[in-house]
């Protein structure tokens, strides 16, 4: 399945200086690797009962047979995989599943069925790589969206690791990054068997930094199934709510809660009894948002708190993990974090099929396809400053028709978009086809 002319001994001697270098000082650094892992353990982003995943150990033991390795940076990349991941499983494959971060590792084991491994990506050192890789011996690797790391990608190709980037994305901030390191980009990805791009401009940049065989099949995140709430939580919460107007704010960041206080003092005269929910992207950020609510001369709530938003609360600070499903179907208005600020917007999808309309602010670059056929179907408004994020929300929390026309929107264009997790499984098909023929000769 492998094209091998730049395998084995070659290959170093094919590298350009900056991923020599890279793979000088990644392996120069292993000594220090204690000193960081014990600064992230203080700032909570490592789990201390599983560092020596960071360092390539596992306590898990592999499973007989293939084993297909699934790699996203955290969150948004984990739960794209989801619906790839039960088509896999189908298939009576084994999943090995690597991110980042606590969060995601969080998400994997509430929202994945217990025979998919998760574990932590190794700290990027040859020696921590090579350990990862020793143990696992996969036999197919899928890296989602645009999450690569240099050694992990030049160790497999060594070992002969078919490797197929899925779900790809360049960012139109990285594209021009990227070209002005061409060469270092380029042995970067055509490492990859294919690369699988989610839009037609996503294709067009990888292709012109290099890689190979890229077909575009579009996003999986328009595939996700919407989140699940608790149901008994979601009962008391909408008891506590009703005949409550409410907006949701997802995913927000530094820089947007502000903003969106301020929308709230300012709708509060039109809809006295306004609740407006806060779901930072950083649950830790939970305590300083409070601040800036109290500052401002309202009332918070907190969730991680275990509190519940009574008549007096103004604004509710959700600060917990994986309890968006829930607060999206609490309220039909949803504003999508990340956008008021140049971060690139989050994912829209799951709070469509929630059945939300929404608002998001200029800067959605991440998804730019999505919002663009949001935005020119009427399924999605945009408000570029506060005077028009004030008038956006007023407008829908007032108008239960507008509402409905633009959730009816919303919904019609995340169904055309979709599809591509079976255009994905069909691009894969050689390769779990080879799988499925190890499978039948190891058993017989």
């Amino acid at each position: 399945m492998r094209n091998s002319a730049v395998r084995g001994p070659k290959m170093a001697n094919s590298l350009p200086i900056t991923l020599r270098m890279y793979r000088r000082l990644a392996s120069g650094l292993v000594p220090l690797a204690p000193a960081l892992i014990k600064r992230r353990l203080k700032q909570g982003k490592e789990d201390p009962a599983r560092v020596d995943e960071r360092r390539g150990l596992s306590r898990d033991v592999r499973p007989h047979g293939p084993v297909v390795w699934i790699h996203g940076a955290s969150v948004g990349e984990v739960l794209a995989a989801a619906a790839l991941v039960e088509r896999l499983r189908d298939l009576n494959l084994r999943i090995l599943l690597t991110s980042g971060t606590v969060t995601s590792a969080a998400v994997v084991a509430k929202r994945f069925p217990p025979d998919v491994i998760h574990q932590y990506v190794p700290y990027d050192s040859p020696r921590y790589v090579a350990r990862f890789l020793d143990h696992w011996k996969p036999s197919l690797a899928l890296f989602i969206e645009s999450d690569l790391w240099p050694n992990l990608i030049l160790a497999g190709a060594a070992r002969r690791l078919p490797m197929v980037l899925i779900n790809g994305r360049m960012s139109p901030r990285s594209f021009p990054r990227w070209r002005r390191m061409y060469g270092t980009i380029s042995a970067l990805l055509s490492r990859f068997d294919i690369c699988l791009a989610q839009s037609k401009t996503d294709a067009e940049r990888f292709s012109a930094l290099g890689g190979r065989d890229v077909v575009t099949t579009g996003n999986l995140k328009l595939d996700v199934a919407a989140p699940p709430a608790d149901p008994a939580k979601l009962e008391r919460l909408t008891a506590m709510t009703r005949g409550r107007p409410i907006t949701v704010a997802a995913s927000t960041h530094p820089g947007e809660d502000e903003m969106l206080i301020a929308a709230h003092r300012s709708l509060v005269g039109f809809f006295p009894q306004l609740l407006t929910v806060i779901v930072p992207r950083h649950p830790d950020r939970g305590a300083s948002i409070a601040g800036l609510i109290t500052a401002s001369g309202l009332k918070p709530a907190l969730r991680s708190r275990g509190e519940l938003p009574t008549a007096a609360t103004d604004v509710y600070v959700a600060d917990t993990m994986g309890e968006l499903g829930l607060f999206y179907r609490l309220s039909p208005v949803v504003f999508m974090g990340g956008s008021l600020i140049r971060h690139g917007g989050q994912n829209p999808i799951e709070a469509i099929k929630l059945g939300a309309a929404i608002v998001h602010g200029p800067h959605v670059f991440n998804f730019a396809d999505v919002y663009e056929a949001l935005d020119s179907s009427g399924g999605a408004r945009q408000a570029d400053t506060q005077e028009t994020l004030v008038k956006q929300l007023g407008q829908l929390l007032a108008d239960p028709t507008v509402r409905d026309g633009m959730q009816r929107a919303g919904s019609g264009v995340v169904e055309d978009l979709g599809g591509a997790l079976n255009r994905t499984m069909t691009a894969l098909e050689p390769y779990l086809l080879q799988l499925t023929i190890e499978m039948g000769a190891a058993n017989a």
